[in-house]
């Protein structure tokens, strides 16, 4: 087998020598040096660089911000409030009026609003890839605030003059995008003005609910969420128990810190979690399935439930906010003050604020529950039904926001929010918020107004920011990133979220969202409500010294490292381990720190100097002497040309059609001279370098040469510059990779490793196999093109050929047979004879293999194998990878995608938990107004699900946006890929599976990724005893369990089946990664003024009021909608 390696190593080394033209292409390098310099990459001054320009960029945003907020805080104290307002004294451009307009069944048709709405003209801009009005502001109201009411009135009224202000802003800045003033009414002013993008039916937006407002509006939380759980909270209450925590846990970011648990005569977590975690996407996710299985049973004790949560705040040997503390408690009602607990745990000190909420209709006295939130520096609120629950889970926020308001000028400073999506079409954005107070005072030597007015915001696009950094002198394997205070990614070439495709679907229908998997269809809308959160630990490959640089840089610290690595590849079906060169800096002014990674041979790069030919043409750019070798004219001689999708030009339009880039390209170089200011001169005079450079590689080794005699489809060389040049010219119609050699696999692998790399052909298992084909299907050989000049190394291309698949097959028999050459006659060789197997005579008896790094197969003795050429060999033969698996030919890497978008799962009714019911006592089937009050809850459960909503909690998923079971949200994606162990010389095993053992030989061949294997064919089905899987599984969530699971074993020899949203929840956040909350907290001020803590209502029934209720719910009358009056009232008027 060592002599058949050998002749395999020699075969595929004596192709690239002669075909791939590395050598030649060396020498046509230095003959053309006078048409280059060597450049090189200063990590340390281009990071410092780069970060200068980010902290410059966001500076500017910075001070409009500072403009904006200020203005808004003077014209509102400027403001006299008006009792007698109405709707026809405001003008305004209502962003959702033109879509309310087309709506027959919209809340203002129905009716017929008396608003005067602004009727406005829009011109296509494409920085806000969107129609834009620059002369206006628009408004946007969410669907469930009264547009008519008083308060609302009054702050479209004085909020009008902010459009000036707007205006002025980019006047100065006309780098800005969207400037948004949100209210803490609800009412969302934004300029440019543009038309709501409101979904096809109930919009439930609401900017009090977005990440940047909550960011902006408190300091961080840490928050125990206490549920009454006994017999009395059933049927529906429970329900809008449940849905309230969901809302509440909305209101939550990324720098808060939160637990639920429930509670009757005692306390217990809802979810596997047993202290407080960081309120992630994830999290949330846990405690959102874990509520939905709260049984109502036993008897009410807050003593329990309030013990439990002090306990929890208390508990200082875990990862926390360490800023506002506070318990929110839903509950049906209660006689119990538990003041012992509260004189126990908070008092006299108050560091904990409690938030109660009585949630459904009862009799019961609210007194107590609002005696605990005024004694605890907190709020009473009251939910009754489901049209209170988004208002009233989110209204604390203006109680924590007192402190903020107090502090004055020390608290208005910029905070920078994590990644997340545009509402209005941007993409991914960022966003500057500073928070905006109410100035006004009732009169001389009065207090103080505590209430926010709301937040300013201003965005900053991603691809903004991106622009700011060097992309393609980096090289295809370089790149920028920079993190937040919680690790989580602004920047990096790895955070690309998932967005849906657009068309109908069902659940579990396959379409291709992400190739080369199938996953199920989702509609073409992204759920903007959850923030991208990709943590840097999850963007790449984990490990040590990768935890060490990302505590470094939130820590602020500058730093230098170079480490040995593990990279996925860019189809995500290969590792390599890789040198890699980190260097980081602080982005001052921001909690943002940027990095560089460059591999070691991209610290020089190539830039051309076409000074002399440039020179000599003066004109269009098209008649310099290479740029003949781009046009289609040259191709059948020269071979094909791709050009990379660059940015060449400003006026050059893009397409994902090569051809028709190309001709784009051509046509514009008709007009454009060498020295245009509008292109881009670093990457033409590159790319027509590169043409030159690789035509030459044409016309000394390839044009001369007879494919054929090799088994060659064809010849290739891709460049840093962008050219992909692909010989002869017919090859080019089934050339598949991607014509940006930056995001070619073949390319970025070849350069990360030494060697001939061998690519077969992709096949999914799911997928028909291959068509074989002569002149069609290939497997592709390439390699890096080292470079040396004067000391410094460099690789600014790479160079293959693509293998005929079914000749080289026949070619691989040959070569690992006894026979010298293909002519020779094959001799027989048998048990009894005295001569060797081999691969070739003895085909029926031995299986000879080559398998690349991967684990994927790239060719086989066995006919019948080779249309799986390209797929994962554990489904080819699951015996023997498993056994190259289990003697560490090949070592597994299991990794998470957290960045896949899913489809919401089918209601099922298994596993259901049994509904809690209310056992009425004697004295209640003795009260007359107990049983007029069931029958009028009754009477209104059914109108709530019949009249009012196709069902709250069920929602169509076209019908609600804000809808948790509706709307598609993120997902996770389990990956596996394998590589190459420890083991590099020849090995002999045998796979012992009783009657059924095979004896085999594995060899790696040197200077190559592959492995070759000869064994002896299974001789029965019995050693068929477990399978590797190599591809993406969908995780599916399920209920989370009571209490943390076991580890998980180490190796599935199965089906892997994700666990519970990834790696185990319950797992991780007993080893939380290392981060840092904002610098700043305000949860204190001695001068704040608590005695407004909400009304409770504490009177005996009425049976003519609870009769009249009845009347009422059979007629079937709508209640008109209310004014959000309580706290918000007073923000608007000095008067109240």
């Amino acid at each position: 087998m060592q002599h058949w390696a050998r002749r395999l190593e020699q075969e595929i080394d004596g192709v690239m020598r002669i075909f791939g033209g590395v050598q030649q292409l060396r020498e046509i390098y230095k003959d053309n040096r006078n048409l280059f310099e060597v450049q090189e990459n200063e990590p340390q001054k281009l990071v410092e660089k780069v970060a200068g320009d980010i902290e410059s960029l966001l500076d500017r945003k910075v001070q409009a911000l500072k403009r904006l907020a200020d203005a808004a805080e003077t014209f509102q104290k400027a403001h006299r409030w008006q009792d007698n307002i109405k709707e026809e004294d405001i003008m305004y451009y209502d962003a959702k009026a033109d879509a309310e307009l087309d709506d027959p069944e919209s809340e203002d048709v129905e009716r017929g609003s008396k608003s005067s709405t602004l009727r406005l003209d829009f011109i296509e801009d494409p920085n806000f890839k969107n129609k834009v009005n620059y002369s206006y502001t628009a408004v946007q109201i969410p669907t469930d605030i009264y547009k008519g009411s008083t308060v609302i009135l009054n702050e479209l009224n004085w909020t009008e003059a902010l459009e000036n202000v707007f205006i002025e802003n980019r006047r100065q800045d006309p780098t800005l995008l969207w400037q948004v003033f949100g209210s803490a009414t609800g009412v969302t002013r934004y300029y440019p003005a543009t038309s709501w993008r409101a979904p096809k039916k109930i919009d439930l937006y609401d900017v009090r609910r977005r990440p940047w407002y909550i960011q902006g509006a408190s300091s961080p939380k840490d928050m125990v969420i206490i549920v009454d759980v006994s017999g009395s909270v059933s049927g529906l209450t429970l329900k809008l128990m449940k849905t309230s925590v969901c809302e509440m846990l909305d209101t939550l970011s990324d720098d808060d810190f939160v637990n639920v648990a429930s509670f009757n005569e005692k306390a217990q977590p809802v979810s596997c979690f047993t202290h407080l975690v960081q309120a992630n996407v994830r999290n949330k996710k846990v405690f959102k399935e874990a509520v939905q299985g709260m049984v109502a049973k036993g008897t009410t004790g807050y003593k329990a439930g309030f013990e439990y949560a002090f306990d929890q705040l208390q508990n200082s040997n875990i990862t926390r906010a360490n800023c506002n503390k506070m318990i929110m408690m839903f509950t049906d009602g209660g006689e119990d003050r538990v003041q012992d607990v509260f004189e126990k745990y908070n008092w006299p000190n108050r560091t904990v604020r409690v938030f109660t909420f009585s949630v459904g209709q009862h009799n019961y006295d609210v007194t107590p529950l609002q005696w605990m939130a005024c004694t605890n520096k907190g709020y009473y609120f009251e939910i009754p039904s489901i049209g209170a629950i988004r208002i009233n889970t989110q209204e604390y926020l203006d109680v924590l926001g007192r402190p903020m308001v107090l502090a004055g000028k020390e608290a208005k400073q910029v905070q920078w929010t994590n990644v997340y999506e545009d509402a209005l079409g941007l993409g991914l954005v960022v966003t500057g918020t500073l928070p905006v107070f109410n100035l006004t005072q009732d009169g001389p030597g009065e207090k103080k107004n505590q209430l926010i007015l709301g937040v300013m915001g201003i965005d900053v696009a991603l691809n903004d920011i991106k622009r700011l950094t060097p992309n393609y002198t980096l090289g295809a394997n370089g790149y920028v990133f920079a993190i937040d205070l919680n690790g989580y990614v602004l920047l990096h070439p790895n955070l690309k979220p998932q967005v849906s495709q657009k068309g109908d679907w069902r659940v579990g229908e396959p379409c291709k969202v992400r190739t080369p998997d199938v996953l199920p269809c989702l509609p073409q809308t992204t759920n903007f409500r959850e923030p991208v959160t990709l943590d840097f630990l999850d963007a790449e490959l984990e490990d040590e010294n990768k935890e060490e640089i990302r505590r470094s840089m939130i820590d602020g610290s500058k730093g230098h490292r170079q480490i040995r690595t593990l990279v996925k590849s860019l189809d995500e079906r290969y590792i390599d381990e890789v040198t890699r060169n980190y260097t980081w800096v602080p982005i001052r002014s921001t909690n943002y720190s940027l990095g560089l990674v460059l591999p070691p041979y991209s610290t020089f790069y190539l830039q051309a100097n076409l000074s002399d030919q440039i020179l000599q043409v003066k004109l269009p750019i098209s008649k310099l002497k290479d740029f003949e070798f781009l046009l289609p004219s040259s191709f059948e001689s020269e071979g094909h040309v791709f050009i990379a999708p660059r940015e060449y030009c400003k006026d050059l339009n893009a397409s994902d059609n090569n051809t028709e880039f190309l001709k784009n390209f051509i046509e514009l170089m008709e007009k454009v001279t060498p020295d245009s200011k509008q292109c881009n001169n670093f990457l033409l005079h590159n790319l027509i370098l590169d043409t030159g450079i690789t035509q030459q590689l044409v016309e000394r080794v390839w044009r001369d040469q007879d494919l054929n005699t090799y088994s060659l489809l064809a010849v290739f060389a891709a460049t840093d510059g962008g050219i992909t040049r692909v010989f002869p010219n017919k090859a080019a119609e089934d050339w598949t990779e991607n014509p940006e050699p930056f995001n070619a696999s073949f390319y970025r692998r070849s350069l990360d490793n030494h060697g001939y790399i061998f690519k077969p052909p992709h096949q999914d298992t799911l997928l028909r196999p291959l068509e074989l084909e002569n002149d069609t299907v290939g497997v592709l050989v390439s390699t890096a093109v080292e470079l040396s000049l004067s000391g410094r190394t460099l690789r600014p291309a790479v160079v293959g050929v693509k293998l005929d698949l079914e000749a080289w097959a026949e070619k691989f028999k040959v070569l690992a047979s006894n026979r010298t050459h293909q002519d020779q006659p094959q001799k027989q060789c048998g048990p009894s004879s005295h001569c060797e197997m081999d691969c070739e005579v003895n085909n029926e008896d031995l299986l000879c293999v080559l398998i690349d790094d991967g684990g994927f197969l790239v060719l086989s003795n066995q006919n019948h194998q080779w249309d799986q050429v390209g797929r994962f060999f554990s489904e080819v033969d699951a015996n023997l990878m498993l056994a190259l698996y289990n003697n560490s030919f090949y070592t597994r890497k299991e990794s998470y995608d957290y960045q896949a978008a899913c489809a919401p799962q089918p209601p099922g009714n298994l596993g259901a938990a049994p509904r809690g019911v209310f056992v009425p006592t004697v004295a209640d089937f003795l009260n007359l107004a107990w049983w007029t009050s069931a029958a009028a809850w009754s009477l209104f459960q059914q109108l709530l699900y019949g009249l009012v909503c196709h069902s709250w909690f069920q929602a169509d998923p076209a019908e609600a946006e804000g809808s948790p079971e509706a709307r598609e949200s993120s997902c996770v994606m389990k990956q596996t890929q394998y590589y190459f162990g420890s083991v590099n010389a020849s090995y002999n095993a045998i796979i012992d599976c009783g009657n059924c053992s095979r004896l085999f030989h594995a060899q790696r061949l040197s200077n190559t990724n592959l492995l070759f294997v000869v064994a002896e064919k299974p001789l029965c089905s019995q050693c068929e005893a477990g399978r590797l899987l190599q591809k993406e599984t969908h995780c599916i969530l399920p209920p989370p369990p009571p209490a943390p699971r076991a580890p998980r074993a180490a190796a599935s020899l199965t089906p892997h089946s994700c666990p519970a949203d990834g790696p185990e929840q319950c797992e991780l956040v007993q080893r939380p990664r290392y981060r840092r909350g904002p610098h700043i907290c305000f949860d204190y001020n001695a001068t704040e003024d608590t005695s407004d803590c909400g009304r409770g209502a504490s009177f005996p029934p009425s049976l003519g009021v609870l009769v009249s209720l009845q009347l009422l719910l059979l007629l079937g009358l709508p209640p008109r909608p209310q004014p959000q009056v309580r706290a918000r009232a007073r923000a608007a008027s000095p008067r109240l």
